[in-house]
C-alpha cells in the first residue's frame, strides 16, 4: 500500500472514533432537560442627567488632582478626548467668559442628550472651570464604557 493511503486510512480511523465518541456525548446531552435560559441584563447609561455633580470630584481623584496641579494640561487632554483640537482650551483667554470651556459643555450635553441651559454652563464655566472640566472628564468616561452584561437567573 502506498505511503499517502496509509495516513489517509489512519486519519479515517481517527474521524471515526472521535466521531462515535460525539455522537454518545451528544446522546447523553439529549436527556438533559434545561428549564431555564440565563437572561442577560444590559445595563447602560441613557440618562439625560449629568452623572455626577459639578463638585463631585471624589469619584475621579486622578483627574481632579491633575486639573487641580496642572489645569492647562488637563484641560487639553480632555479636549483632545471630546474630540476636539488639543489647544482649544488656550482660547479661555479670549475673553470674560471662557469660551472654549463652555461651547465644550455645550457639544457634551448635545452629544450625550444631557438637559441643561446655555446660562447654566455659562456660569458654571465661569464660576468653576477646573471643577467642569472635571465633570466633563467624567461624563466621558462614564459614556464611553462599553455595554456590560450582567447575567441575571
Amino acid at each position: 500500500m502506498p505511503y499517502f493511503l496509509l495516513g489517509f486510512s489512519h486519519s479515517a480511523f481517527l474521524f471515526t472514533i472521535l466521531f462515535s465518541e460525539a455522537n454518545s456525548e451528544d446522546a447523553t446531552m439529549a436527556n438533559t432537560m434545561v428549564i431555564q435560559q440565563p437572561k442577560p441584563f444590559v445595563q447602560a447609561i441613557t440618562s439625560n442627567q449629568w452623572s455626577s455633580d459639578i463638585c463631585d470630584c471624589t469619584k475621579d481623584m486622578s483627574s481632579c488632582c491633575l486639573a487641580f496641579w496642572c489645569f492647562p494640561c488637563f484641560a487639553c487632554i480632555t479636549a483632545r478626548e471630546a474630540g476636539e483640537c488639543l489647544c482649544l482650551p488656550l482660547l479661555n483667554g479670549f475673553g470674560l467668559i471662557p469660551p472654549a470651556t463652555m461651547s465644550l459643555r455645550v457639544g457634551i450635553r448635545q452629544r450625550y442628550g444631557i438637559e441643561g441651559t446655555m446660562c447654566n454652563d455659562c456660569v458654571y464655566s465661569f464660576f468653576c472651570g477646573p471643577c467642569t472640566w472635571c465633570q466633563m472628564s467624567r461624563e466621558m468616561k462614564t459614556r464611553l464604557q462599553p455595554v456590560t452584561l450582567i447575567n441575571h437567573m
